[in-house]
């Protein structure tokens, strides 16, 4: 995986992996707030104090029809193309953002950044490319000047809320927001 800045042309695989990924954790796309960010990334993102960065499977070597099996069906385990990049095949996304630009869902820490939009393909799930770009976006947070940063995940979100604990970061506080369960994580950098 090659970590990039997100460039305007990955607008429809970044949407793509997004719907992908909260259904496969058991989230309906439509009921996560403010996605209006993922169709916004360079004003909301890159123009501020913040930064949005994809994960590009760009092996050369890889064959075009390698997500299939023997039989010829997919192997994204629900019959879906992966998303595609003008680059190649995105497998990871994620942001970062002031916590003051969040969402009323989360946490507001003066100072501090929050991690939004954590993605990663749900057949690429477990190859470390998540822990691959947080430490990424981390090391972004500290270029940006901040020492500590957010995150935000539902309960539901298991994977999610398994990983943040095992990367450094301390479930911090709970809320609700409708049905569901939020988990506020933080971290010192």
């Amino acid at each position: 995986m090659i970590l990039r800045q997100y460039d305007p042309r990955d607008e429809t695989a970044v949407w793509t992996l997004h719907e992908w990924a909260m259904r496969a954790a058991g989230t309906d796309p439509d009921d996560v707030p403010g996605t209006d960010d993922l169709r916004q990334i360079g004003r909301r993102y890159l123009d501020g104090e913040g930064d949005f960065l994809v994960g590009v499977d760009t092996d050369e070597g890889r064959d075009t029809d390698d997500s299939r099996d023997a039989t010829g069906a997919d192997d994204t385990d629900d019959g879906r193309d992966w998303p595609e990049t003008f680059d190649g095949r995105l497998v990871a996304m994620g942001g970062l953002l002031p916590s003051e630009a969040g969402h009323a869902d989360e946490r507001t820490v003066a100072g501090a950044a929050e991690l939004h939009r954590m993605r990663v393909a749900p057949p690429a799930q477990g190859r470390g490319y998540g822990r691959e770009l947080l430490a990424a976006l981390e090391r972004r947070a500290v270029e940006l000047g901040y020492d500590l940063v957010l995150a935000t995940t539902a309960r539901r979100q298991q994977a999610a809320a398994r990983f943040y604990p095992t990367a450094g970061y301390e479930e911090v506080d709970r809320s609700s927001m409708g049905e569901y369960e939020l988990l506020h994580f933080e971290k010192r950098l």
